[in-house]
């Protein structure tokens, strides 16, 4: 079979649309991203767990709270302002039978992260599963474009949170606890347009890894989930209409995939499912084999 010419690759999925707000609201996106499967019937893999999730008001962290709560968790979110997409992802989170707290702030504030683990610890009674999950990126053509602005606050929302909300929430987790979280395929293949997210994404994978051997004798689980083109409110903010109208049709799968084809991954990694798996990174990205 003859090898995809490039407009092969740019097929038209979707309507073409921006947001000008960033981070973007999974409310203005048409069609709106699948946070849930209906195939999916939770069997109490989560059960009495407690979880907090950054990033959980909308994509894939909308998806996994949801999917979290099916398999019997409680679950806090952490956004920055969204707050209308916030309270729909918690009146999700409670059609499921589960309790949910928001907490509105940066992640990028160690502070604000020390109070986000502590409020949901006093509020749910415990702390079982972080899924490190919030993130920005902002195109630019070339590295020369990347203002040292724009640099730290990619590092600061995607690696510093990460590191501070994880330091804060060990105080709390026990041994069977763990932490997922979320890089990117980027940190393997690279990306031309994105190149301060793809270094953040590549520090997560090392972070990942680093960190599971660290707290291994402690028995709490580290592990990730690098997915491929989903179609989140991240895409409709970052990119330009037509980029959007094609986003994801040039993988094997030829489409972006939904939050909820996801959030399995993430239910795995944090459940006893994957006992015998810490370090590792999972692929979700409709078949790109990226050799890491």
């Amino acid at each position: 079979m003859a090898n995809k010419t490039e407009s092969d690759t740019k097929k038209k999925l979707r309507p073409a649309q921006t947001q000008r707000r960033r981070p973007g609201l999974e409310s203005e996106m048409t069609p709106r991203p699948r946070a849930a499967r209906p195939e999916h019937r939770g069997s109490g893999k989560l059960d009495g767990k407690v979880a907090l999730v950054s990033g959980g008001d909308s994509g894939i962290g909308r998806a996994v709270a949801i999917a979290f709560a099916r398999e019997g968790a409680d679950v806090s979110i952490l956004y920055l302002d969204e707050k209308d997409d916030a309270e729909e992802t918690r009146g999700l989170v409670e059609a499921e039978g589960r309790r949910c707290l928001l907490l509105a702030g940066d992640v990028g504030d160690p502070e604000l992260c020390r109070q986000a683990v502590d409020g949901t610890v006093k509020r749910l009674g415990r702390l079982d599963v972080l899924v490190n999950n919030a993130a920005e990126q902002h195109p630019q053509k070339s590295l020369g474009d990347i203002t040292p602005r724009q640099l730290e606050r990619t590092f600061r929302t995607n690696v510093f949170g990460m590191f501070h909300l994880t330091a804060a929430a060990l105080a709390h987790l026990k041994p069977g606890s763990a932490i997922v979280n979320t890089t990117s395929v980027t940190a393997y293949r690279g990306s031309p347009t994105l190149l301060d997210y793809a270094a953040t994404k590549g520090a997560i994978v090392a972070f990942t890894r680093s960190l599971a051997s660290n707290l291994a004798q402690r028995k709490i689980r580290v592990n990730a989930v690098a997915p491929g083109p989903i179609w989140t409110p991240l895409i409709p903010s970052t990119f330009p209409g037509a980029k959007v109208e094609s986003f994801g049709s040039d993988v094997p799968m030829e489409r972006a995939g939904e939050p909820a084809e996801v959030a399995s991954c993430f239910v795995f990694l944090a459940s006893a499912d994957a006992s015998y798996m810490t370090g590792q990174v999972l692929h979700p990205n409709g078949g790109e084999i990226i050799n890491g």
